[in-house]
């Protein structure tokens, strides 16, 4: 802890915020102290953004009041919380590509006269100094990694004189050892007596870091407790509202048999870059393997060639069917025909929608889509599918009026359950999962975490991309690491620490010594 004596930077008393019928934010009351790490937790859809985005001008509370030092405070756009000395860092950065650190740091200020590149330079680098940053003013945005990117953008708001910052899900992009680089920086300036929000759904993190955590729960303000005096299970609780074991049952591989075996494939995109370079591996039977990398690490593209949506452009991938004893080329096969083998892809893209579900349709009609392709029998036989729809619904508890509402009602975590729902639900042989709690709150996840160690024990070989190191680990029998579309390591998840694998995940951009496998 700081030895600054507490004084609020800032205050919400009562903030509201309402879009329509919904309500995001309900009789909020908040304070952040300079000098401190403040955490708001609360899970996807608890209001936490909102509320920040009322803090940093994006959005004006319909009610209650906002004060700073003390002294009530009207902030109506974000040039008024700049005004304020507020500087809000969003998840999604907004830099300009071609320009270097420097010029989109200072874009867009008015400092009367002529504009200095030199003396801005000069000014940049005093703030990395000052507080640790590791970055080259003059580099171009294009050629940055994505923590540098974050970089620039804190930089930023220091630059602008911003003494309460706000940062929204900082460590979602990045790597173990980034994550703690940040860490160590953002402690250097609560020391210096700036007053740091974290939005963050991590605790493991929340833990590590902040001095105080705030808990939202459905909008509303739950309690506030000192981050030295609470548990990971006491925040939970709070979150959620009851008690939750967060405990991910795995179980032992039995009898694992090789189901997938991919040899050598390199696949290159429209613009010629390999986003797949000699790819080999294998997946067996009656375990989890989980793959690691920093998002766009070729994830995707991987998870696709084995479902036959990417052309391969070399290289092999062979299906060993239990239920023929057959060994099938896969590149052989249309995506319809390696579907009807059991090679099941639930995709979680950002966009909720996107693949596999038809947002007009009800969750009968979209269960109705993968299981009916008999032509007439989709007119006729509705009873399975909606008796699957029921049991998705009812197993991991979508939140929805009935069956029958249209996908595109329901909230993006239930659009989630769905989603996975039904590719379980179809028996695969092999079960790629991707991202598949991503937005879902803790009960969900772990509700799917377990259905997954299901598939696993009824003998599917079940492939798992996640961006969550500590539920990979507690998760998978196997961790396999891609960096820039090569296999950096395959790792033992039982005996394996994050920091191995963050070293591995960017151990294709790394010169020199190798990390151990």
């Amino acid at each position: 802890m700081s030895e600054y004596t507490p004084v609020p930077a800032i205050e919400l008393r009562g903030i509201t915020k309402r879009f329509g019928s919904v309500t995001a934010n309900k009789n909020v009351d908040l304070t952040a102290y300079r000098g401190e790490i403040l955490s708001i937790l609360g899970e996807n859809g608890s209001g936490k953004t909102t509320l920040m985005n009322m803090i940093s001008g994006i959005y004006f509370p319909d009610e209650g009041e906002i004060f700073i030092d003390g002294e009530p405070a009207v902030i109506s756009s974000p040039k008024d919380a700049f005004d304020y000395k507020i500087g809000m860092i969003h998840q999604h950065f907004k830099l300009v590509d071609v320009f270097s650190a420097t010029e989109n740091i200072v874009l867009g200020l008015n400092e009367g006269g002529k504009y200095d590149l030199k003396t801005a330079n000069a000014q940049v680098q005093e703030i990395c100094e000052r507080y640790g940053f590791d970055i080259d003013p003059t580099k171009k945005i294009y050629t940055m990694s994505v923590s540098e990117k974050q970089t620039v953008e804190i930089i930023k708001v220091l630059y602008r004189g911003a003494d309460i910052l706000i940062l929204d899900e900082p460590t979602a992009v990045l790597t173990p050892q980034e994550t703690q680089k940040l860490f160590t920086i953002l402690r250097r300036m609560r020391d210096d007596g700036k007053a740091i929000i974290i939005i963050t759904h991590k605790l493991h993190e929340v833990l590590s870091l902040s001095d105080r955590v705030s808990v939202l729960r459905k909008g509303e303000y739950v309690g506030t407790v000192n981050t030295a005096e609470t548990t990971e299970s006491e925040l939970t609780e709070m979150m959620v509202g009851q008690k939750i074991e967060l405990n991910i049952d795995r179980s032992d591989p039995q009898d694992p048999v090789d189901r997938l075996v991919v040899k050598d494939i390199t696949c290159v995109n429209r613009q010629g870059v390999r986003v797949l370079d000699d790819v080999t591996f294998t997946a067996r039977s009656g375990e989890i393997l989980g793959i690691a990398g920093i998002a766009g690490s070729g994830q995707r593209e991987l998870l696709e060639a084995i479902a036959g949506l990417q052309h391969l452009t070399e290289g092999d991938i062979y299906y060993h069917d239990p239920k023929t004893g057959e060994v099938e080329d896969l590149r052989n096969k249309t995506p319809l025909q390696i579907r009807e083998l059991g090679v099941r892809l639930s995709f979680v893209p950002e966009d909720r929608l996107g693949m596999g579900l038809v947002g007009n349709m009800d969750i009968i009609d979209n269960m109705m889509l993968r299981s009916y392709r008999k032509g007439h029998s989709a007119f006729l036989q509705r009873k399975a599918p909606r008796d699957l729809a029921d049991k998705i619904i009812d197993d991991l508890q979508v939140v929805t009026p009935s069956a029958h509402t249209p996908v595109r009602r329901l909230s993006g975590g239930n659009v989630r359950k769905v989603l996975v729902g039904r590719e379980i639900a179809a028996a695969p042989t092999v079960l790629m999962a991707a991202y598949p709690v991503r937005g879902l709150d803790i009960n969900s996840s772990y509700t799917i975490y377990n259905l997954l160690n299901q598939q696993k024990q009824n003998g599917v070989a079940v492939i798992f991309v996640g961006e969550d190191l500590d539920v990979l680990l507690e998760l998978c029998d196997r961790i396999l690491v891609i960096g820039s579309g090569k296999i950096t390591g395959l790792v033992d998840a039982r005996t394996t620490t994050k920091e191995e694998i963050g070293l591995l995940m960017t151990k294709s951009d790394v010169s020199g010594g190798e990390p151990n496998e």
